[in-house]
């Protein structure tokens, strides 16, 4: 076991901490990594090392680690209202604005934005409009929600069932009943012999319907999507895949939500990857880039035919009987309103549209490394599929520990990676350069090299 000593962050954390995702017991051994300072999309940790974090964090931190402009936003707000709840009539100038401006920004027409502390509070609080829209249709039944497998909607016991990882179910009596999931759109992975992506997508939609079908339509009341499937390892959709998906989603009157939590904000391209892929959704939920991470912030946008339903609700039993204490929370919602002033003042959909071609031409290039067998992305988020055998598409065994020991020579290289099982997930602070994003793939080509070396002798 490693030692510090007592006083030190380490020991302390190690004594008091419980880290999510993350191992407990070998976490007493090894310890945290304390992280003491940034610059841009660098950050740094107490023995002075520095590192690029190709994953902004949780796929967050759009502007980089550190803003004085959205620290000061935030002390003024503090230093005005520091706090105030937005119940019962009760709201404050932030939130009237931030709600305006996101209607504004919406990607297709929605009625009303609100407010949350956080993605997985978001899509919890779009599982309940889902719920109470089909009450309120005289259609308690109609309560099943799918989702895709190796999606991942949030933490909540609601939006963990939502996710459809079985590991993020294990031990926890999840998922509840009335989760269900379809298929994961990898085209790499499970596109038969000579099918086209127009053709894989059409079957994806063929076995969508046959489910949906096969429970019966009169019970299906949601389908959950984002429109870059972070959980599977920031994996694009194949193409048409999301207008054969609206296609069975409209003939069954299934509602789409689009959870646009890491792709939100510029990520795919454009503000919403709901443009990028033309989704017409009836909710989104959005955080992350919504405050660059810089406050715990979110929201749902609803449409007008959600909304009527929450009027009629409202008249049925006498309020809307939901919220949560920090929803809304001035300072947050402050600080959200900023962030967007920002992405126009700095044209972030130009910046990232300039820098998309050489992050996808320079991920891409890797793919002729032995480790290596795809790379799909779009806009600023993307994914190597790693491999064993490049012709049979060969997975390496997991005793090997392909994805630990990327880690561990990705951070001797001054990088932070996202592994999501065979994929390398990338999502870089929106802020990245060109000439940093070549920096990123010499990194991440110095750390294949290092790996294969290793598990090639193996």
């Amino acid at each position: 076991m490693t030692h510090f000593s007592a006083n030190s962050p380490h020991a302390r954390d190690i004594a008091s901490v419980l880290h999510p995702q993350t191992h407990a017991g070998r976490h007493q051994e090894l310890g945290p990594t304390i992280m003491t300072g940034a610059d841009g999309i660098f950050v740094r940790d107490d023995a002075g090392n520095v590192f690029l974090d190709a994953g902004a964090g949780l796929w967050c931190a759009s502007l980089g680690y550190n803003s004085e402009r959205l620290a000061k936003v935030a002390y003024d707000a503090m230093r005005t209202l520091g706090y105030y709840q937005i119940f019962r009539h009760a709201s404050h100038g932030p939130a009237i604005d931030l709600s305006e401006k996101l209607l504004e920004l919406a990607p297709v027409p929605m009625s009303k934005v609100l407010l949350q502390c956080s993605g997985s509070e978001a899509n919890d609080t779009a599982v309940k409009l889902v719920w109470y829209y089909w009450h309120a249709q005289g259609k308690p039944e109609k309560r099943k929600i799918f989702s895709r497998r190796g999606s991942y909607h949030g933490s909540t016991c609601v939006t963990i069932s939502l996710t459809a990882k079985p590991d993020y179910h294990a031990g926890f009596g999840l998922p509840f009943d009335g989760f269900l999931h379809t298929d994961c759109p990898n085209y790499y992975r499970d596109a038969l012999p000579g099918e086209t992506e127009e053709a894989f997508s059409q079957r994806l939609a063929d076995t969508l319907e046959a489910q949906i079908m096969a429970e019966d339509p009169e019970t299906v009341a949601a389908f959950w999507c984002d429109p870059v499937q972070g959980g599977a390892g920031a994996l694009p959709p194949p193409r048409g895949y999301f207008q054969k998906i609206q296609a069975v989603l409209k003939k069954y009157d299934v509602l789409m939500v689009a959870d646009e939590v890491i792709c939100g904000f510029g990520r795919t391209g454009a503000m919403w990857g709901c443009e990028t892929y033309g989704m017409q959704p009836d909710m989104i939920s959005c955080a992350k880039a919504l405050s660059a991470a810089m406050q715990p912030v979110s929201a749902v946008l609803l449409n007008e035919r959600i909304y009527q339903a929450v009027v009629r609700q409202s008249d049925k039993y006498g309020a809307f009987i939901h919220g949560y204490t920090y929803a809304g929370h001035p300072v947050c919602t402050s600080v959200a309103l900023e962030t967007l002033r920002i992405y126009e003042e700095m044209d972030l959909i130009d910046h990232i549209k300039s820098v998309e071609p050489v992050f996808l031409r320079e991920l891409g290039a890797l793919t002729d490394h032995p480790l290596v067998g795809d790379f799909s992305g779009v806009g600023l988020i993307g994914g190597l599929e790693l491999v064993r055998d490049k012709a049979t598409k060969e997975n390496w065994p997991g005793e090997v520990g392909l994805g630990a020991r990327i880690d561990q020579h990705a951070r001797a290289n001054g990088l932070i990676l996202r592994i999501v099982g065979n994929r390398i997930a990338f999502s870089p602070p929106l802020i990245i350069t060109a000439e940093e994003v070549r920096e990123l793939a010499r990194r991440m080509r110095a750390t294949l090299d290092a790996v294969y070396a290793e598990v090639s002798a193996l």
